[in-house]
């Protein structure tokens, strides 16, 4: 535990209702090494994002955290007071968030953008200086001329580079990437990936990956969290949940990864949709969408059971 940068124990993150709350995150536990690559996986709705936010107590109202813990370089987050998480925010936890478009402020160029987070974390430095050295870092071309861009001058993947440079800007411990190649082309996905990739090795930061698509995290983390319904489902090292995956849902999710080499077969889906976290079904809440279903599964929440030493899962019939 110790050795770990991060550590999320039994975290829970509710929204306040006028009758009872809804549980959007419900006891999840994970962690993350120093460089390590961890992901977080799930289809949207499932509580990945709520979870990101929650590290650095960004969960903004009616959302509340109701329990758990979380440590971040040995310190307790939820003790934080509000200079400390200010401290925290961007210069030791920073964010990448989907669609760039709407993450970059559309009336300041992009430059200045960049700078903000300088003159907060790192007062002192020749700001221009290393806002170019950041948007060069990152393969954005021209860096000169492209500071002074406001963001719809820039492309999606250019837009997206920025966002990368300004999360770097404070030289952060551990980089929470959420989505980060959501709205991107295929082509330009590969890009972003290879570009964190490498920017970790340079910089020794962590890397929270958080995304529905199983099929990116293959050569980029060293161990998965699956979620579903506010909760992690199966986790383990990405060789065997990709290779060995126990959970149904798991299996949904590898299944609906499209494949060059699949000819005319269509994709398979996962039937049915997410529940809505403030209606869970009773058991197991995957049990109406899952193929292997049975009695039990309706009426008893599975525990969660060790396959092997780092490799779990919660599901009553995973064999």
């Amino acid at each position: 535990m110790e050795d770990n940068l991060l550590n999320v124990d039994q975290l829970s993150v509710f929204f306040r209702t006028r009758t009872e709350p809804v549980r959007a995150v419900n006891g999840v536990s994970f962690s993350v090494a120093p460089g390590e690559t961890v992901a977080l996986v799930g289809e949207s709705g499932c509580g990945k994002s709520v979870t990101a936010l929650a590290l650095t107590r960004l969960v903004a109202k009616p959302g509340y955290v109701a329990g758990g813990n979380i440590r971040f370089a040995g310190r307790d987050v939820l003790a934080m007071d509000p200079a400390q998480l200010r401290q925290m925010r961007g210069a030791e936890i920073a964010y990448i968030f989907q669609e760039p478009a709407t993450s970059l402020n559309p009336v300041f160029r992009v430059g200045w953008q960049i700078a903000e987070a300088l003159k907060l974390h790192r007062a002192g430095i020749a700001v221009r200086a290393e806002v170019i050295s950041l948007l060069n870092r990152v393969g954005l071309p021209d860096p000169e001329r492209r500071l002074n861009a406001y963001p719809h001058e820039l492309s999606g993947g250019m837009q997206q580079r920025v966002m990368i440079a300004m999360a770097l800007a404070c030289r952060p411990r551990m980089l929470v990437a959420d989505e980060p190649t959501t709205a991107l082309d295929v082509t330009i996905q590969a890009q972003i990936l290879d570009l964190l990739v490498r920017l970790q090795e340079e910089l020794g930061m962590a890397i929270l990956l958080i995304t529905h698509n199983l099929g990116l995290v293959a050569g980029v983390a060293r161990r998965v969290n699956v979620m579903y319904a506010g909760r992690i489902v199966e986790r383990g090292p990405v060789e065997q949940i990709l290779g060995q995956s126990a959970h149904p849902y798991t299996r949904g999710l590898m299944a609906a990864v499209p494949r060059l080499s699949g000819g005319k077969t269509r994709m398979i889906g996962i039937p049915g949709a997410v529940p809505n976290p403030a209606r869970l079904p009773t058991g197991c809440p995957f049990h109406p969408r899952c193929p292997k279903a049975q009695a039990l599964c309706r009426q008893e929440d599975p525990i969660e059971t060790i396959i092997t030493e780092d490799h779990r899962v919660r599901c009553h019939f995973w064999k």
